[in-house]
């Protein structure tokens, strides 16, 4: 697949510098190993859920041979199980102490993103067989209440305690395959009743999570990612936005990771962002995505959080996966490519009339 050039002049340019998608490419190609490995900072280890977000960015500046590269590590790292260890360095594994369901199921998010931005059917028919193993995998980990175990140990046995977060984006996961299933002429029935199950966990079953270790409710994801991912919609996430807005937003600033530490970072803005502009809050989004731009850094890197108590930049380092954050609010908020309302509306394919056997492709 020929990579794009993207005219800047389509956008509104206002939102981001003029240079933004070009050196946003050039950082997370700077950080892409050959083999298409994409790690945190350079140095760092790579983990399946974050380096799907960077390949992610790659699809959106246009930069189509690097992102299937990165697809095409991840599936020759796939475990016979359908499964990813929680990191990976230097060509080995770096935490091999446990598989995450939510990192595994994320590459179906990353997958059906690329397709819908590329039409690549041949792509599309080449990691079909690595996104049904991952989600059949995680379906493995799904309770009779819906919920989804976070993990597995190096053993595989379940650690069987639920995140709203994880389980969310898990959600987001399941109408990526469901929607990759159907363009390929296939049904996986049980993955939307899976995914209707989970979607009535995380609504109406808070007592499934948090059960064996404190409550992540200080968490801003576990406050917004049910709204990102679909999980609610309309005026319940509205709502549910507003009513801890104060907690979590630093007006200037941005969201804060926790909402008992002076720490604000970009990646969590730039989803919080998306959960914006999932119900309408344009400009919200847009006065929140503006003042992102104080973290850039001289080579086209963002820096992942600020203290503002101490005035200082924490951790100092220039994740890539902040960077992918990043290109998927542009993309949300400026309509880049045609995948820009992944995380902004839920419309799920009708199933296909026919099917056809996988060993066909």
């Amino acid at each position: 697949m020929n990579d794009l050039a993207i005219p800047i002049c389509q956008f509104e340019a206002d939102i981001f510098p003029k240079d933004f998608l070009s050196t946003s490419a050039k950082y997370i190609l700077s950080h892409q190993a050959p083999d298409g490995a994409i790690s945190w900072f350079e140095g760092g280890h790579i983990d399946p859920w974050d380096h799907v977000e960077a390949a992610m960015g790659l699809t959106i500046v246009g930069k189509f041979t690097a992102a299937e590269k990165a697809y095409t590590w991840l599936a020759g790292q796939q475990l016979k199980d359908g499964s990813w260890w929680a990191a990976y360095k230097n060509g080995e594994v770096h935490n091999g102490r446990r598989r995450e369901s939510n990192f595994v199921a994320y590459i179906a998010t990353g997958v059906w993103q690329h397709f819908v931005v590329t039409r690549n059917r041949e792509f599309l028919q080449r990691l079909w067989p690595t996104v049904e193993r991952a989600l059949e995998f995680v379906l493995s980990l799904q309770t009779e209440f819906g919920d989804i175990h976070w993990a597995v140990d190096s053993q595989g046995r379940a650690e069987e305690d639920a995140l709203i977060t994880g389980c969310a984006s898990i959600y987001k996961s399941l109408e990526c395959g469901i929607h990759i299933a159907h363009s390929l002429k296939l049904v996986r029935p049980h993955w939307k009743l899976a995914r209707h199950k989970l979607g009535l966990a995380l609504r109406d079953k808070p007592e499934r999570f948090d059960r064996t270790w404190e409550s992540k409710a200080r968490f801003s994801m576990d406050w917004f990612y049910p709204v990102l991912c679909g999980v609610i919609d309309g005026d319940a996430a509205r709502a549910r936005l507003q009513a801890k807005w104060d907690q979590f937003v630093v007006a200037e600033l941005g969201c804060r990771c926790v909402n008992d530490e002076p720490w604000v970072t970009v990646a969590e803005t730039c989803e919080l962002i998306m959960a914006l502009l999932a119900v309408g809050e344009r400009t919200r989004a847009v006065e929140l995505y503006r003042g992102l731009h104080r973290w850039r850094a001289e080579d086209g890197g963002y820096w992942t959080g600020y203290v503002y108590r101490d005035n200082a930049v924490w951790p100092e380092e220039k994740t890539t996966w902040t960077l992918g954050a990043m290109l998927l609010a542009a993309d949300a908020l400026t309509g880049i490519t045609p995948a820009s309302t992944l995380f902004t509306s839920v419309n799920l394919l009708d199933a296909p009339q026919y099917t056809q056997r996988v060993d066909h492709f």
